[in-house]
């Protein structure tokens, strides 16, 4: 199980993809939206993707894990509108040890962020949208609307 989706996240079909009774080590993740302290108020964040590069990068990275740490992974990344307080990203990893499931885990959620198209629009308080990249956004954008 590893994707995209517009659904909210679960850990416990990641936990039951990676589980293995081989492996004595199972670690998650949950990457939630925050609301931005001493800057300016965040209340979602609309998340677009190249899904078919996405999901290939997405699936490339979880491979790279597994042969690197000898671990099971599985990602999924929200796109769409995600509210302050939910999940935008999930990794689960088991391996034989506990130290290689952390290092699995945090393998993937790293290299997903850097590689996966996957866009951000920060939506504020006032109303106002601006892409990650510092771009304003089109007001119909900020609603939510795709």
């Amino acid at each position: 199980m590893t994707g995209l989706t517009e659904a909210p996240l679960e850990l416990g079909p990641l936990v039951a993809r990676v589980a293995d009774p081989e492996h004595g080590g199972l670690a998650t993740f949950l990457g939630m939206v925050r609301r931005e302290r001493g800057r300016r108020e965040v209340v979602a964040i609309v998340y677009e993707a190249y899904e078919e590069l996405a999901i290939s990068e997405l699936a490339a990275v979880c491979e790279e894990a597994e042969a690197r740490f000898g671990a099971r992974v599985a990602a999924v990344h929200r796109t769409g509108r995600v509210e302050v307080g939910e999940p935008s990203v999930a990794a689960a990893a088991s391996a034989p040890h506990r130290p290689a499931a952390f290092a699995a885990c945090r393998f993937v959620i790293d290299e997903l962020k850097v590689r996966a198209p996957i866009w951000k629009l920060m939506v504020y308080a006032d109303g106002t949208s601006v892409w990650r990249d510092g771009r304003e956004a089109r007001q119909v954008h900020a609603a939510g609307a795709r």
